[in-house]
């Protein structure tokens, strides 16, 4: 069974623009240039004929692709498809204090303590568990052959990882602009990365 599978990332919030790290815990819109993101990304590739849209549970992805989702194309919400939760620190203002205490766990999982996580969110090894659970779930459908998907940045990195057969320490690896694209080729149970970190729809 062979499939083609579209990654992208939401378009921009006021809190991205802001620095401000959302999390799975913030309900957030996109703003003005987010919607013309994913404007521009539908007029890229409206053409490709995608049996199924899956997205996360939170709106800034169906804004993303509200194109499609007006044009009719079969949608799905996947709640395993949602951004990590950063718990305590989500929607608190980018301080020099901030930065530092998020690097010091982004270095935490740099050297593969994958269970490390803020108090109220969640760690890389949580999220690892329920993006398998929906990859399995997407993959399962034999009738679906081209597959875009809407997600988030850090889930995205981890999924990428995932996908790929990389340690999740090397989630830093796959840079997630909004909208950013990765296609995948599924076959024999192997994915093979086809587009890396496409952001052509916005030049």
């Amino acid at each position: 069974m062979e499939k083609e599978i579209y990654i992208i990332r939401h378009g921009e919030t006021d809190l991205n623009a802001a620095g401000i790290v959302q999390g799975r815990g913030i309900n957030s819109d996109l703003n003005d240039v987010g919607r013309r993101q994913g404007a521009a990304f539908y007029q890229r590739y409206k053409a490709v004929p995608f049996d199924k849209l899956y997205t996360s549970s939170l709106k800034r992805t169906h804004q993303t692709v509200k194109g499609f989702i007006d044009a009719g194309l079969p949608w799905e919400q996947l709640s395993g498809l949602d951004e990590l939760a950063w718990g305590e620190w989500e929607g608190k203002p980018a301080t020099e204090h901030s930065r530092a205490v998020f690097r010091e766990l982004a270095e935490q999982w740099q050297s593969g303590n994958y269970d490390a996580k803020f108090s109220g969110g969640e760690s890389p090894a949580e999220v690892q568990a329920r993006l398998q659970q929906d990859m399995d779930y997407i993959i399962s459908k034999p009738a679906e052959h081209k597959i875009l998907i809407c997600m988030h940045g850090r889930a995205m990195r981890l999924l990428c990882c995932i996908l790929t057969g990389k340690p999740l320490a090397e989630m830093a690896d796959f840079p997630h602009l909004n909208t950013t694209l990765y296609r995948f080729r599924y076959e024999d149970g192997k994915f093979e990365i086809l587009d890396f970190n496409n952001t052509d729809h916005l030049k």
